[in-house]
């Protein structure tokens, strides 16, 4: 239908979705261009950015699933988004969020998006998926630690190799290791954070991920580093961690765990902890329960559920773990996103010589997409403190985390 409806005359029907498709948007100030030329849309004297739609098709399919149809015309090239990328996702997410948190999701048949379970196989394959996808590619436009979560920007010159380790650093201030502490770590990534617990803390770590590629990496690591024998790097899921732990720690894989899920979180984290132990949980998230991003869901991160703090609380309750501290860093990711854009594209090349168009334009699309979202607030980064109910070892004030001077710049 693409090919046909390429050359094909515009209709008033034609004209009419496009007005319709912008109305689900919360009328969004863009302007929407058909395969014509013609604008079937226009979004007032300043309109931040253009969709330009190649064919009727492409109109459709967005029609048909608007998060969905969205994501997939534009990473097929049948949809061109004018404008600076990022601004103009951002805009059209700020005019949904008016409409409320299930906008722009339904299908034409009213259907909502359903994310898919995260059993111990189901997990597997949804990590496999994103993470197992080449070192080499995420080497290009990460970090040199390949930390692959939010960055914590102290100034704002800071460049984001220096923003990755003020993060670890926040994280390790927050649980307050001390030397020969144990630490457990649920879902570790490149394994950055524990080699920098290990290394600059003093204590041993005991990691797991169910990402060969990234225990094969982590692993080399510690090797390299001297580190083998204080942090060990276990490839198995986090429902199967065993022992008892100082402290608990998981970076960036809550929204890998799936809602169903969140009260075995809790059993493991509950076995898991000593007596006056601390815990952090770092993850995406929102202001207020929603269904999953279908795009996101089927073509970026199967499985990805991003709580409110509400939802997350499902985790502590019913384990009497005392939530002690909520610190929001959406304006840190929004940065952490758009340097790491930055980055992808300046080895589009590269990356062109592995992956087809459509992987680098789905690529592009997620990393400006998410960027936008914490650009308009309409996703949250939500560092969660907790320890146990007996645990009275506890800071009265945050000087640990800041110092004197404490940080008063605001990220932009």
């Amino acid at each position: 239908m693409a090919s046909g409806s390429r050359g094909a005359s515009v209709t008033a029907l034609d004209r009419w979705l496009a007005r319709k498709l912008v109305a689900a948007a919360g009328d969004a100030p863009v302007e929407v261009e058909l395969w014509d030329g013609e604008v079937a849309h226009r979004a007032g004297p300043a309109p931040v950015g253009r969709l330009v739609f190649r064919d009727r098709g492409a109109l459709l399919t967005c029609i048909f699933s608007p998060e969905l149809g969205v994501g997939d015309s534009y990473a097929a090239g049948r949809l061109e988004i004018e404008g600076d990328l990022v601004s103009t996702i951002a805009a059209i997410y700020q005019a949904i969020e008016t409409s409320g948190p299930r906008a722009f999701k339904r299908d034409l048949l009213g259907r909502l998006p359903r994310a898919r379970r995260n059993t111990r196989d189901g997990s597997r394959a949804h990590i496999h998926h994103h993470y197992d996808l080449g070192n080499d590619f995420y080497r290009l436009w990460l970090d040199e630690r390949m930390v692959y979560t939010c960055a914590y920007y102290p100034s704002p010159e800071a460049t984001l190799e220096q923003a990755q380790v003020a993060k670890l650093d926040h994280v390790c201030r927050k649980l307050r290791l001390r030397p020969g502490q144990r630490v457990v770590e649920a879902g570790c990534g490149w394994g950055a954070l524990a080699l920098h617990m290990a290394a600059e803390y003093g204590v041993s770590v005991r990691a797991f991920n169910i990402s060969a590629e990234q225990v094969a990496f982590a692993r080399e690591r510690a090797r390299a580093l001297g580190l083998d024998a204080r942090v060990e790097f276990v490839e198995d899921d986090y429902r199967n961690i065993s022992g008892r732990f100082d402290a608990f720690v998981s970076v960036g894989m809550l929204e890998h765990v799936g809602l169903e899920h969140y009260e075995e979180l809790g059993a493991v984290i509950d076995r898991a902890l000593a007596t006056g132990g601390m815990g952090l949980v770092h993850s995406v998230g929102r202001s207020r329960p929603a269904p999953p991003n279908a795009w996101l869901e089927a073509r970026i991160f199967p499985g990805s559920h991003p709580p409110s703090l509400g939802e997350m609380m499902r985790i502590f309750e019913p384990y009497r773990l005392d939530v002690l501290d909520v610190e929001n860093l959406r304006l840190h990711y929004a940065r952490t996103l758009t340097e790491w854009l930055a980055r992808f594209d300046r080895h589009l090349d590269g990356i062109r010589a592995t992956y087809d168009d459509f992987f680098v334009r789905a690529w592009r699309l997620y990393l400006a997409g998410c960027a936008a979202a914490f650009r308009a607030s309409t996703i949250q980064l939500f560092q969660v403190v907790f320890s146990r109910a007996s645990n009275n070892a506890l800071p009265c004030t945050r000087a640990h985390l800041y110092g004197a001077d404490g940080p008063l710049w605001a990220v932009k």
